[in-house]
């Protein structure tokens, strides 16, 4: 189980705007757990946040840029390959200008801001998203592939064809994410033009502040007036540009991705599928009418009965790591006779002991040849969000955080919707079903 990281102190990061050659200031700041990665923008009357996620995106040609009402911020992708390669989950990213600088066109400066900072752990857990299903989208004749694979890595490999400009040429680039592989193999790769796309942005107006030093020109022999720090170096600039595309998602993307001459539309496509597939998935998972365990099957398990059995059906078990339960909340349970009348309210504290029978049924996947019960030792961090009334469905959700040899901690959520309604972390005693 992964924590999530911040940075330990505030640092910045000053430049000029590849389009529009104006300059711009970035802070980069600490921020709380399950903020993710939050842009400011602090040269307006009153400040306005932008979210780094693909609701927020704002289309534009060869490049991300993210948008709330009127005001948006351009270029934001090399700042995310940054926080994304080194593995950073929670930002505020305050910035006075409407483009991100562009230095040296890699995301090394960003990378040296962070590491100069240092990274912090939090006390909350990341909460990956692990690709389960095939997806492909394609635009013309780029393709990008989402495919399942290791639920605890990102593998990327990025097919670049310019087979038409020699200087280019194919390449094929294969990259295992990690903060120390990205550090060595991507993080200083530059975006690149060739000749023609610079004379075209040039005569439009585009980046006529900008020298051959500036930015990576191919020509037909190759980099004019500037050499290239990779022989593969416009592939392994392409994995940047699609590692700060899918910080879009919000959480840390697991699977396989296979891309062939995929750009940032692309990848923001993808993105929106991923999204739409795992709300149908979620969907399925609580229509779903075939239960991993029925109510009978929990009984069999669990001691508890009526009033108290507080789990109808449990719908997905990852061994003995990860479970999803539901609990169908009715105006005929009991408690709702005192609690409240006229004002039907679930008790906090058995949403919570619906969260630790849940867990138990979790731990029973552990302990069932090994003749123990997990029997409930303390809580932690409990925290009510949301009142639960007749007529909702919790769902509950439950990952183990460690098990030893006599004690066991799971992390718990209990949802109504997308909405979390309660959340703890439950430390269970294991001790034997039948003490001589």
């Amino acid at each position: 189980m992964e924590v999530q990281k911040t940075i330990a102190n505030p640092v910045k990061v000053e430049g000029i705007g590849l389009f529009s050659g104006e300059p711009a200031q970035v802070t980069l700041k600490p921020a709380q757990p399950d903020t993710g990665i939050v842009f400011v923008r602090i040269d307006l009357p009153r400040p306005v946040r932008i979210p780094a996620r693909i609701s927020s995106l704002s289309p534009r040609s060869r490049r991300t840029t993210l948008r709330n009402g009127t005001v948006s911020i351009e270029t934001v992708e090399h700042c995310l390959a940054a926080i994304g390669g080194l593995e950073i989950d929670n930002l505020e990213i305050e910035i006075s200008g409407g483009e991100l600088p562009n230095i040296d066109g890699s995301c090394e400066p960003y990378v040296r801001a962070l590491m100069e900072s240092g990274a912090i752990e939090q006390d909350e857990l990341r909460k990956p998203f692990v690709i389960e299903e095939p997806i492909v989208v394609e635009e013309g004749d780029a393709k990008l592939y989402a495919l399942p694979g290791r639920s605890d890595e990102l593998n990327i490999i990025y097919d670049l064809d310019y087979g038409e400009i020699p200087a280019i040429g194919r390449q094929i680039y294969n990259f295992r994410a990690s903060p120390e592989a990205f550090l060595r193999e991507i993080s200083s790769a530059r975006t690149f033009l060739t000749q023609t796309e610079a004379n075209e942005f040039q005569n439009r107006g585009i980046g006529s502040h900008l020298t051959y030093k500036d930015v990576l020109v191919l020509g037909e022999d190759g980099p004019i007036e500037n050499e290239l720090r990779f022989e593969d170096e416009c592939a392994r600039h392409k994995v940047v540009d699609l590692l700060g595309d899918i910080m879009l998602l919000g959480r840390r993307l697991r699977g396989r991705l296979v891309a062939y001459r995929s750009g940032h539309s692309c990848n923001h496509l993808l993105i929106k599928n991923l999204l739409e597939s795992t709300e149908k998935h979620k969907h399925r998972r609580q229509t779903d009418l075939d239960a991993v365990l029925d109510i009978r099957k929990i009984q069999k398990v669990l001691p508890h009965r009526y009033p108290l059995l507080l789990v109808d059906r449990v719908v997905e078990i990852d061994g003995d790591r990860r479970a999803v339960g539901i609990k169908n909340v009715t105006m005929n349970e009991p408690f709702f006779q005192g609690h409240f009348p006229g004002i039907p309210i679930m008790p906090g504290v058995l949403i919570v002991e619906a969260m630790a029978q849940m867990s138990g049924l979790l731990f029973a996947q552990r302990l069932e040849h090994t003749g123990q019960l997990a029997v409930l030792l303390s809580m932690d961090k409990v925290k009510m969000r949301r009142a639960v009334v007749p007529g909702d469905q919790l769902i509950l959700e439950v990952e183990t955080v460690r098990v030893k040899s006599r004690t066991g901690d799971c992390r718990c959520r209990a949802l109504v919707g997308n909405q979390v309604a309660a959340e703890a972390q439950i430390r269970f005693m294991l001790v034997d079903a039948d003490p001589v």
